[in-house]
């Protein structure tokens, strides 16, 4: 759609339905199309994909968007309740940077880049199911995201349009974590990281997990992982030199003193928000600290239960939050305004 409203003689509105195609809704003035349609609210859609007025004027600028506007996205399935585009858009517009971030649903990765390769696409942020997938759709890799076997990040070379991937999960919630031990324990660990020779049991082996994992074996922590598929649980401790369980050992598991759990998969997330990845009082007041990755809810049913057991408590919107500061240092080039950021992501979440 975009090639034809570029290439198009006459005025033209070019629009693609559905969510698959909001895209093409947001995008259209910088590709030449005449208009796009928006709707006054939620439940007053014309046609399926129609984003509200205060979406395409508030949140994604789209009187400001204009044929040199850099586009930077998430590509994910599903994006709907994900709070990136607010985050970057509002950044963007507090900076005065002519960028646009825009949500891109789709099921196959490799399909998509080779689609979207033109430069007017610079860099994307990758979230489930793609992040593992990525790192063989990337021309170069970053070290630290080739030792997680995770992508989170690609950006685009400007000068011969490779594509580079890197992982922000890793420090985004690694130093979440690190810092909620050190408000924990009142220490400055001035020369070794506060997860030194502690116990880290992660939940889930996908993207996330394979951050928290890595960076946790990397800091110096004995790695535990706990899976649905047995197999994945192994395949990612083999990884790390730690220990496998099944779901179902560690509702017995008893982690020890000190000890960190750190939830990696969306069990919990929104609209299930009833549901939990550990279901064992007895098991979850064993650790001493527990960080959920999911940001919505803000306090999920597992941090509700460890927060009654005593646990300290590390939300996923730190990890939120952090990662996107890292993404935009490789989307920009420019240090990431950590105040602003926090400001905005505190009143998203």
């Amino acid at each position: 759609m975009f090639q034809v409203l570029v290439h198009c003689q006459v005025p033209m509105i070019g629009l693609v339905m559905g969510e698959r195609g909001v895209i093409s809704r947001l995008l259209c003035p910088k590709f030449g199309g005449y208009l796009t349609f928006g709707t006054l609210g939620e439940g007053k859609e014309s046609a399926p994909g129609q984003p509200t007025m205060t979406e395409l004027l508030d949140v994604y600028r789209i009187k400001h968007i204009g044929p040199d506007t850099k586009v930077f996205g998430l590509i994910g399935k599903p994006l709907r309740q994900s709070k990136s585009p607010i985050l970057h858009n509002a950044v963007f517009k507090a900076l005065g940077l002519d960028a646009v971030y825009v949500p891109f649903l789709t099921d196959d990765l490799d399909k998509f880049l080779n689609t979207y390769s033109s430069p007017d696409f610079s860099g994307f942020s990758n979230t489930m199911p793609h992040k593992e997938t990525a790192i063989t759709c990337c021309h170069e890799v970053d070290p630290i995201a080739k030792s997680i076997r995770a992508v989170n990040t690609i950006i685009k070379k400007p000068a011969d349009g490779k594509l580079v991937g890197y992982n922000t999960d890793y420090t985004g919630a690694i130093s979440a974590i690190e810092d909620g031990i050190r408000g924990l324990e009142g220490k400055k660990y001035e020369t070794v990281s506060p997860l030194d020779g502690r116990v880290f049991v992660v939940i889930g082996a996908g993207g996330a997990g394979k951050a928290l994992a890595v960076g946790a074996k990397y800091k110096g922590a004995k790695v535990i992982v706990a899976n649905r598929t047995y197999e994945r649980a192994k395949e990612l401790a083999e990884l790390v030199g730690g220990q496998a369980l099944t779901l179902a050992e560690l509702e017995n598991f008893q982690a020890g003193e000190g000890s960190v759990l750190a939830n990696a998969t969306p069990v919990g997330m929104y609209p299930n928000i009833h549901d939990t990845p550990l279901h064992s009082k007895k098991a979850l007041s064993s650790y001493s600290v527990v960080f959920d990755a999911i940001y919505n809810p803000k306090v999920t049913k597992l941090m509700h239960e460890a927060g009654e057991c005593g646990a300290t408590l590390v939300s996923g919107v730190e990890m939120f939050l952090r990662q996107a500061m890292g993404q935009f240092e490789l989307f920009t080039g420019s240090p990431a305004p950590a105040d602003l950021m926090r400001e905005i992501a505190m009143k998203i979440t």
